[in-house]
């Protein structure tokens, strides 16, 4: 039988100190409360504030990657600080370091975007924006859909947690912006924003889990851990992300990828890969039947994709 944490040995729960993230950390161990009937002060929550919070004014490909919001994380984790790390899992890198383990995934939110627009503007998809709009992301990916279905927009970059990106577009910063459906769910924010289908705006790999990761020596967490994992969930974001890492992508490159449970069983996997400014892409799908299926359709795609494409991959 697995240890239980107590009071006098609390499981800390490692988590970035902004508002979602500290939405999401709590989410994790309301998990484990359910579970195993933990006494909730038998959990201590850590917050710490990440690089890539701290960095505001760069898209975080031209500073460190995914990597700027997972360093500390990892650090306390690999220092035995933290016990367990909770993120969302569209922002951790595709290929880990083999000490930390990914112990469990919580049943996936809603994995779209949706649209927000400032005051004055009647706009409930891309399709509806004002001629030359400006609309502000940070994602390679989401820039290039918008351009690829509006030629005439401008991306401008907007970065910062949700409630600062919602005050840049109040002060005029950008005409509109795509925020995370499950993000904008988990912080109570059901009414901001208009949800764009996943035929319009494929979703990012990832997008809408919670990930949780321990130390992969760590026996008795992992057996915490996996009682709280959500098997459809943790199935459908890993081929996902052996998609990504079959493309060799970075954090400069526009890719899109999401998996679904089908009716009959199948787990399908939707893909696009986009030149930057989305002139260009390459899209597919595949009945992920067998580990190799994502490999497989990333090196399709990659095959099928003309050179402005295939330039932003390394694989």
């Amino acid at each position: 039988m697995t240890e239980l944490p107590t009071p006098e040995n609390p499981l800390r729960i490692g988590t970035r100190a902004s508002p979602l993230a500290m939405a999401q950390a709590h989410m994790a161990a309301a998990a484990l409360i359910a579970s195993h009937g933990i006494d909730r002060t038998a959990l201590e929550i850590v917050p710490m504030t990440a690089t890539g919070d701290r960095i505001q004014d760069r898209a975080l490909a031209e500073v460190g990657g995914k990597a700027l919001w997972t360093r500390e994380l990892d650090a306390a984790l690999d220092a035995g600080t933290i016990d367990i790390a909770v993120h969302s899992l569209k922002d951790v890198e595709t290929l880990r370091d083999a000490r930390f383990f990914l112990g469990a995934m919580l049943e996936r939110a809603d994995p779209r975007d949706r649209l927000v627009v400032r005051a004055g503007i009647d706009a409930a998809a891309i399709a509806d924006l004002p001629q030359g709009a400006r609309l502000g992301t940070s994602s390679p990916r989401r820039a290039a859909q918008v351009k690829r279905i509006r030629p005439d927009l401008e991306t401008v970059l907007l970065r910062g947690n949700v409630a600062t990106r919602l005050a840049k577009l109040a002060k005029g910063d950008a005409d509109a912006t795509l925020l995370a459906a499950a993000g904008l769910e988990r912080l109570g924010m059901h009414d901001i924003g208009a949800v764009q289908g996943s035929d319009v705006l494929l979703p990012a790999a990832s997008q809408g889990a919670i990930g949780i990761e321990c130390r992969a020596d760590d026996v008795a967490t992992r057996a915490l851990l996996a009682a709280i994992d959500h098997a459809p969930t943790h199935r459908a974001v890993m081929a996902e992300r052996a998609f990504l890492a079959a493309l060799g992508g970075d954090c400069r490159s526009p890719v899109a990828a999401h998996a679904v449970w089908q009716d009959d069983g199948t787990l399908r996997l939707d893909a696009e890969i986009f030149s930057e400014d989305g002139a260009d892409h390459a899209a597919g799908h595949a009945i992920i039947a067998h580990p190799g299926a994502p490999e497989a359709l990333a090196r399709r795609l990659l095959g099928e994709a003309p050179d402005s494409v295939r330039r932003l991959f390394s694989a």
